[in-house]
């Protein structure tokens, strides 16, 4: 499947005739080309192309070139996104492929979240130790998440979470290299790299990033023939836990320096929705839940939100924005 970097021109007619190569763009990482070409063998799958109608299309983003700080300090979940907004809105590209937990809550206008692939497991892997609670006392643990920070001193005080960023081979060097003594990666991630590495941990223990283990692609808002090739590769239920997920961040008006946990588990027409919000220090964790159907979930998740802002100290509730 061909591989380039990015160059200009939309690769569709607005009447929907291919003329080209459907172009998807997406960041340089193992792990994100690895989403993209996931993404293009379903649009072959599902419109019977050949594998030369697909064109991945790399582009830099700034969150892949400033490595030293945590997003939080230098603009955020849009650091991974921008760059890709704008290939879309200019032609260069006709869809972009994302990790869903990497992408604002608010979307660029112009821009719209079209389809998700299957999810994969939402749990993390811990690299360095068989347990968290087989982690030595004071061990180093590097995250550039806040949530999983608090998590991780909510259940061990003694830890010490360090900045790490980076993709997967980097932040596992780190912890062979004796720099770090162990450190969190997404079971997803590492599945789709063939990585079969680290200690599962149960969601029971850490609770997962909102969207985590989703894929979602994006496309220019308005632009039909695009909108309805991706449609085709739509997982209808993973596109309803991450809205959902999605909305209970939006709702607390949370952002990168805020620990947030959301899981939805969709069993047909109902959901299972989990979530917590936590100080940075894992002092303080407000956890909710509910069962509900599909049709009211969206009502009870913005509830929820509330509740537990409302449960919150002051010091917590400073950690989020509701508006």
């Amino acid at each position: 499947m061909p591989l380039t970097l990015a160059n200009p021109g939309p690769s569709f007619h607005n009447t929907g005739v291919m003329t080209q190569t459907f172009k998807l763009g997406t960041r340089g990482s193992p792990l994100a080309l690895a989403q993209a070409h996931m993404t293009a063998a379903a649009l072959a799958r599902a419109h019977g192309w050949g594998p030369e109608r697909c064109e991945i299309v790399v582009i830099s983003t700034t969150g892949d070139r400033v490595q030293d700080r945590p997003l939080a300090e230098i603009g955020g979940k849009a650091l991974w996104t921008k760059e890709l907004d704008a290939a879309l809105i200019d032609g260069r590209i006709d869809c972009g492929v994302h990790s869903m937990k990497d992408v604002e809550t608010q979307l660029r206008d112009g821009i719209a979240l079209v389809a998700m692939l299957p999810r994969a497991d939402v749990r993390e892997r811990l690299i360095g130790a068989d347990s968290i609670a087989a982690l030595p006392h004071g061990a180093r643990i590097g995250t550039s998440s806040p949530r999983r920070a608090a998590q991780l001193r909510a259940l061990r005080p003694d830890l010490r979470p360090e900045i790490l960023r980076g993709n997967v081979a980097t932040r596992m060097a780190r912890v062979d290299s004796g720099a770090i003594d162990a450190t969190l990666l997404a079971a997803a991630g590492l599945d789709r790299l063939g990585i079969a590495v680290g200690a599962t941990i149960p969601v029971e223990t850490m609770l997962p990033a909102s969207a985590q283990g989703a894929v979602g692609i994006t496309a220019r808002a308005g632009d039909a023939a695009i909108l309805a090739l991706l449609a085709a590769i739509d997982d209808a239920d993973t596109h309803a836990a991450v809205r959902l997920e999605r909305g209970f961040l939006a709702a607390l008006g949370g952002t990168c320096h805020s620990p947030v946990a959301a899981l939805a588990l969709i069993t047909g027409d109902h959901v299972h929705f989990r979530s917590q919000i936590m100080a940075e220090d894992g002092s303080e964790i407000r956890s909710g839940d509910f069962e509900a159907p599909l049709t009211e979930a969206p009502a009870r998740v913005a509830a929820l939100a509330a509740a537990l802002l409302t449960a919150a100290s002051p010091a917590l509730r400073a950690l989020f924005d509701p508006g």
